[in-house]
């Protein structure tokens, strides 16, 4: 039966392809496709690893004292029925076989495929079981992991999956999970949470692929297998759709495509407006990797190097001095000369660490994580993590032109801590013999309180990189993860506007350097107005730049400027936009 699922539209685009339900515990397995002549030892390799717990159990069993309660070994009962049952293993082994799934992604399929029939027993106890099943796979995977040098060799997707590509359905996933979903085979993700500008949103966008989030009850609904459609436009999802429908999305997906390689083709041309005025298109990028694609796409440098990507998914350990400097020093020299400017750790809130301090275990349970001790304020909490980023950033900089920016601050106090930290750094440098050159200093504007005194910061730095996405947050005192209260999430607000529009004006008119670098700057929808406002620099996901440069070689900002005074005057600033905008852009084709 086909029906439809209604969320958040994040990344737009057309996805097609079969469900793969993962829980959000297990949204890092492994996931990837087996070779048909390895299909038998994958299998195998299953096979032992469940041997393997089952001996575990059955020692534990056996070594039970006397007067151990009866409970326990009822338990250890029930976990090795469910280690022998057909539709445990049997079941997981097929989709070895028919889709070519690794063991650990085939132990996952089956899974989901189980709870679901648990979920829908009558009886309780029999529906409490689930609990049991999950530590039973838990057990299996481990055994996997400690066996991961037998694995296969993984190979891609294309080989097996042909018309079949698959799409990931989860409650939710973590920043830090997202890194490994980058890598996957997934061609386009569904979540039961998050907003706009989650991070699980702004990776999907980085990614360039349909995403749909906050459905609420996607997980629930999906089948492990069904057919599913991403709409990334709408923000709808339809499952099992008709052959009708299935058609008309594939005809969109390939007009999709077309457009892509149209814009794809403004590469190499130069960002300039119609009158003359020339912007500056720099990329986002988490990862070191992400400065080929960001050249790729034609950015004139990176505007946003989200340096806390490097500290997630490594089991409690921080990256040392030495790691985080050859990961900074590779994204600078891949960018060959053109600007990098790499934001401090920004983490806490949505993107917490494996790892935590005693601060942080504080931190955990405050009531509101995103008013709490994170970017900047984690950091100097941490003085000794703080320098080592530093000391790498720095030792970068010999490499090529670094920029050092700073998110979330809102007092002078904290400015002039960062400035003494980083004469502290280069003394540091210098009597150890590392060469660094001069690093340019920005704050984030992404509290309101730093927009409003913007002049006072602009004394102590170099430039300012509006975060969009936090200042709307914070502005409009909502949680922008938070599904509940998305529909409030708006980057039209007359207040949110007018911050922007001030902090523009107050950096140019100080001579110092501005720039977007929320979703505000990749978004079409908004190239327009920012140029209006006088922003000459947008940072985005290298996937964002060809369709914001098209917008950019159409305008005319000395005209777009004119409209800027009504726009921020109006109570509907979008529908005034709407109509404005869309005069200036007919008056130069009236002139001819």
């Amino acid at each position: 039966m086909s029906f439809q699922v209604f969320g958040i539209a994040v990344s737009r685009g057309v996805a097609i392809g079969r469900a793969v339900l993962v829980a959000s515990s297990r949204v890092d397995v492994a996931h990837y496709f087996v070779a048909p002549d390895e299909i038998q030892a994958e299998i195998a390799r299953l096979l032992r690893a469940r041997d393997a717990v089952v001996q575990e159990l059955e020692t534990l069993k056996n070594e039970l004292p006397e007067d151990a309660p009866h409970e326990l070994a009822a338990l250890l009962d029930v976990h090795l029925m469910l280690l022998h049952d057909e539709a445990f293993t049997g079941g997981a082994s097929q989709w070895i076989v028919d889709r070519h799934y690794n063991a650990e992604w085939a132990l996952s399929a089956q899974l989901e495929v189980l709870a679901r029939a648990f979920d829908e027993m009558e009886d309780d106890y029999l529906r409490e079981r689930k609990a049991d099943l999950e530590q039973v796979v838990e057990r299996v995977l481990g055994a996997l992991a400690q066996e991961q040098g037998d694995a296969p060799t993984p190979v891609t997707p294309r080989d097996f999956a042909g018309e079949d590509p698959l799409l990931l359905v989860a409650a939710d996933i973590a920043p830090a999970d997202m890194i490994q979903f980058k890598r996957s085979v997934f061609r386009g993700f569904i979540t039961d949470i998050g907003g706009k500008t989650s991070h699980t949103a702004i990776v999907a966008r980085s990614m360039d692929i349909p995403a749909v989030v906050g459905t609420r009850e996607a997980s629930r609904l999906i089948m492990q297998d069904d057919w599913v459609i991403i709409d990334g436009d709408a923000g709808t999802v339809i499952v099992n759709p008709s052959p009708i429908v299935l058609e008309e999305y594939r005809f969109r997906q390939r007009q999709s495509e077309l457009e892509r390689a149209r814009l794809a083709r403004l590469r190499h041309t130069p960002a300039v407006t119609l009158d003359g005025e020339h912007i500056e298109l720099h990329a986002n990028i988490e990862m070191p990797a992400d400065a080929e694609a960001a050249v790729a796409a034609g950015a004139t440098g990176v505007g946003l190097f989200r340096s806390e990507f490097l500290f997630m998914n490594r089991d409690g350990e921080l990256p040392s001095e030495d790691e985080q400097f050859e990961a900074y020093k590779a994204a600078v020299e891949a960018m060959k000369g053109m600007p990098v400017t790499i934001r401090t750790v920004d983490v806490g809130a949505d993107k917490p660490l494996d790892r935590l301090t005693v601060n942080e275990l504080r931190h955990e349970h405050v009531l509101n994580p995103a008013m709490g001790l994170r970017a900047i304020r984690w950091s100097l909490a941490e003085p000794s993590m703080f320098r080592q980023q530093l000391r790498a950033i720095y030792r970068a900089s010999a490499y090529g032109k670094v920029r050092l920016l700073i998110p979330m601050v809102a007092h002078l106090s904290e400015v002039r801590q960062i400035l003494e930290t980083i004469k502290k750094v280069q003394q540091q440098l210098t009597d150890a013999g590392h060469a660094f050159t001069r690093v340019e200093l920005g704050v984030m504007i992404e509290i309101p309180a730093a927009a409003v005194m913007l002049p006072l910061l602009l004394r102590h730095v170099d430039f300012v990189s509006i975060g969009t996405n936090d200042l709307i947050q914070y502005t409009l005192a909502i949680d922008r993860a938070d599904e509940a209260v998305a529909h409030l999430y708006d980057p039209w607000h007359p207040a949110v506007l007018q911050l922007i529009s001030q902090s523009i004006a107050q950096a140019r008119a100080a001579g110092k350097g501005v720039s977007v670098c929320g979703e505000m700057a990749g978004d079409p929808d908004f190239t327009e107005l920012l140029l209006a406002m006088g922003l000459r620099s947008f940072s985005m996901h290298p996937s964002q730049i060809p369709a914001v440069k098209q917008r950019v070689l159409r305008a005319d900002a000395q005209r777009l400027a004119g409209a800027l005074p009504k726009l921020l005057d109006s109570e509907d600033p979008q529908a005034t936009a709407e109509r404005e905008l869309a005069a200036v852009r007919a008056a130069p084709a009236a002139a001819h």
